[in-house]
């Protein structure tokens, strides 16, 4: 029957695209979400360090909070570069070399003898780990659509939290190996959490594709879809900076990267010193000082998700961003004019949940207007600028307590911090994601 028509599928395109996206998270989520724990892991576990380290070595709370927040400032430097490149050679290549120099730098702190030492591995580590968390989100825009953009971010960066959950225990119990080898605890935590990266940077290169056209788990045909959907999206979307001059002349970026700038000092600000905030009003052992400083990570985690999905099913960013910025900030006030260990802990906790909401509708705002180069270098812009909040928050707190002998006052300037975050967070041009 030569003029019969084709049958018709019975398939909807739409489940068709929820089922091959659903796989695409399953393939990949969860193993970014592992790389991004151990990056954060090692960015942080410093505070759990500084327990003992600084009375081992005599670094007083300034020369610390400059030393954990210069590790920001050689991430700022190589941030745009980084991600430039990691466009150009492909993101398995890039992201195996960030992992495996940032292992073997991070390892390294265990020999830091002083403030000199301190300061030039610190700075190291963040020339070394530039460009990971910018390329993980750059990376996710090849495969997820705009409108899947935050629910898939926030899966991703749950990771930040539960880095929290599971690194404050396991920093607590390797703070217990003083004595090992000749090796104070200290020395121990950076060592072996130092590793794990070394060892994914060469799974990364073994497991990841560089994008949904390499994807060998994927049939032909569906290669071509997550291809064609994606840049089908944003050419429909309001993407306009295309380019590396695009994206640093849009007054746009730069006001997403001083938004982000506030949300980070707060973010670091209270992950660098949070171990020693909670030991000064409890008096207690640093095992248990790790465990507890994991709840407010298992808040934040619970909201991520939360706060993602339902920006995701509205399609609006902005009061995602701010309102849980305010939240944050009302927790870091509470915190501030509490002197009991419990309700401290749980003001804390409000305050890590308003920050780590905000991220991932955060993120979903700038991708949505960037491409190609332009994605490359401004969420990188982005991220650099904002991450000069992680030099800025820690630092800051060290000269707070070190003038105040208090952290009311630094906790204070962190809900500041977010308040100035959540209004320029406001203050950007009203976005809905496209379905």
């Amino acid at each position: 029957m030569p003029n019969a028509r084709p049958r018709q599928t019975s398939v909807n395109p739409q489940l068709s695209e929820s089922a091959l996206l659903a796989r695409v998270r399953r393939r990949l989520i969860p193993f970014m979400f592992l790389l991004y724990i151990v990056s954060y892991l090692d960015r942080i576990n410093i505070g759990f360090a500084a327990l003992q380290m600084n009375r081992d070595l005599g670094l007083s709370p300034a020369v610390y909070g400059f030393g954990a927040g210069i590790f920001f400032i050689g991430y700022f430097l190589f941030e745009v570069p980084s991600n430039l490149i990691m466009e150009r050679v492909g993101a398995r290549v890039w992201i195996a070399r960030i992992m495996i120099t940032w292992g073997i730098i991070s390892a390294a702190m265990m020999f830091v003898r002083g403030p000199a030492s301190f300061y030039a591995l610190r700075f190291l580590l963040g020339l070394a780990e530039a460009g990971f968390f910018p390329g993980m989100i750059l990376y996710l825009t090849y495969w997820f659509p705009s409108r899947e953009r935050a629910s898939a971010i926030s899966l991703f960066m749950t990771a930040v939290a539960l880095a929290g959950v599971v690194g404050g225990p396991i920093s607590g119990a390797l703070l217990t190996m003083t004595g090992v080898g000749g090796l104070a605890g200290w020395q121990w935590l950076f060592l072996l959490e130092g590793l794990p990266a070394v060892l994914l940077g060469i799974v990364v290169l073994l497991y990841l594709p560089d994008g949904p056209a390499d994807a060998r788990w994927l049939t032909p045909a569906e290669r071509t879809f997550l291809v064609e959907r994606v840049r089908t999206d944003a050419e429909r979307g309001e993407g306009s900076h295309r380019t590396v001059r695009a994206a640093f002349a849009s007054g746009r970026i730069w006001l997403f990267s001083l938004s982000y700038f506030g949300i980070v000092s707060a973010l670091y600000g209270i992950s660098f010193w949070l171990p020693t905030i909670l030991q000064g009003l409890s008096g207690l052992p640093d095992f248990t000082i790790g465990v507890l400083s994991a709840l407010p990570y298992v808040v934040a985690a619970i909201g991520m998700v939360f706060v993602g999905r339902h920006s995701d099913s509205t399609g609006e960013r902005r009061w995602h961003v701010a309102g849980s910025a305010f939240i944050g900030a009302a927790g870091f006030l509470l915190s501030a004019v509490t002197r009991s260990p419990a309700p401290a802990l749980a003001a804390i906790s409000i305050a890590a949940l308003g920050i780590f909401a905000a991220m991932p509708p955060f993120w979903a705002m700038p991708t949505a207007m960037l491409r190609g180069a332009g994605a490359a270098a401004g969420i990188a812009l982005i991220n650099s600028i904002g991450n000069l909040g992680g030099f800025l928050g820690p630092y800051g707190i060290g000269l707070i307590r070190n003038a105040t002998q208090s952290f009311a006052g630094a906790l204070v300037a962190l809900a500041a911090s977010l308040v100035v975050g959540g209004l320029l967070a406001l203050a950007a041009p009203s976005h809905r994601a496209t379905s």
